[in-house]
């Protein structure tokens, strides 16, 4: 196996546990920190996987691994292969999660699916025989997460606590979108900001051809005092509410920005907006939806 970089602190967290447990949840989790993240990997492959993402360097740091009971030949070669991924330089850990034999029966219940173990058996019978089979997989674990009582935000916040990279801690992800209200309001928008109030550059025949792009429709929507006093409101606004989304474990905000066309009003805005984000240490995209509309 390929030997690493010891001054790149590599993590590696593979996801095991009962059908039912939250493993999927907990892997997206993983993915939402910054772990690039495989399901069902077989673990005869774990060796080569793991020298493979050695040769990229930096760029892979953060390994999470699913993997499930019903990979053949599990218990044959999981060990051993466990065992080699911990004589290399990666910091290992085994995450298993379990739940009661009441909520593993009414998880499946909501789902109107069959235990995969024994699909063709009352399900608390495949959660029984499963919960033997997993039992020394359970034993040889580093972390053991009962999720009974856990919602999907609580299961987050505990994978975040145990798993963040604190030392190159991913601030949330910010989108800037503008469109226009005659093409409809983007679906996929967190927030959403209408800034129709202003004068509209369409009406002044110089202006009609530009785009929010330009320096004179920019200098026209600016040279009115409510938009400098918006941007400063939304300055304000976001300040206060940028550490909250974060508090929630957020990976990402779609803020929306809409006028008539999304040609003029809406590009100027948010051109100046994005600025603000920057300044704010967030990484910020931005797409025009509507920009080149007729």
């Amino acid at each position: 196996m390929e030997s690493i970089n010891p001054e790149v602190p590599f993590q590696l967290v593979i996801v095991s546990g009962a059908s039912g447990s939250g493993k999927t949840q907990a892997l997206k989790c993983l993915e939402d920190l910054g772990f690039f993240c495989v399901d069902n990997l077989p673990p005869a492959l774990f060796p080569k996987f793991a020298e493979l993402c050695a040769q990229q360097g930096g760029d892979v740091r953060n390994i999470g691994l699913g993997i499930d009971i019903r990979e053949r030949g599990f218990f044959a070669d999981f060990f051993e292969n466990l065992s080699r991924l911990k004589q290399s330089a990666y910091r290992v850990e085994l995450l298993f999660l379990e739940a009661s034999d009441a909520v593993l029966t009414r998880r499946f219940s909501e789902s109107r699916r069959p235990h995969p173990v024994l699909p063709q058996q009352p399900v608390i019978e495949g959660i029984q025989l499963e919960r033997l089979q997993l039992q020394e997989l359970r034993n040889g674990a580093d972390q053991v997460l009962d999720t009974s009582d856990m919602t999907v935000h609580e299961l987050r916040d505990w994978m975040a606590r145990h798993f963040s990279d604190l030392d190159h801690k991913q601030s949330m992800r910010v989108s800037l979108m503008t469109f226009g209200y005659k093409f409809g309001v983007p679906y996929d928008s967190d927030l959403v900001f209408d800034v129709r109030f202003l004068k509209n550059p369409n009406f002044v025949p110089e202006l009609k051809e530009l785009t929010g792009e330009d320096e004179a429709v920019q200098r026209y929507v600016f040279e009115n005092k409510n938009a400098e006093g918006f941007i400063q409101h939304l300055q304000n606004l976001f300040v206060f509410l940028f550490p909250l989304f974060e508090q929630e474990r957020r990976s990402y905000l779609t803020v929306a920005i809409g006028c008539t066309g999304g040609r003029h009003r809406s590009v100027a805005i948010a051109l100046k907006l994005q600025q603000v984000f920057l300044s704010l240490g967030h990484d910020v995209k931005i797409r025009h939806r509507d920009l080149h509309r007729s």
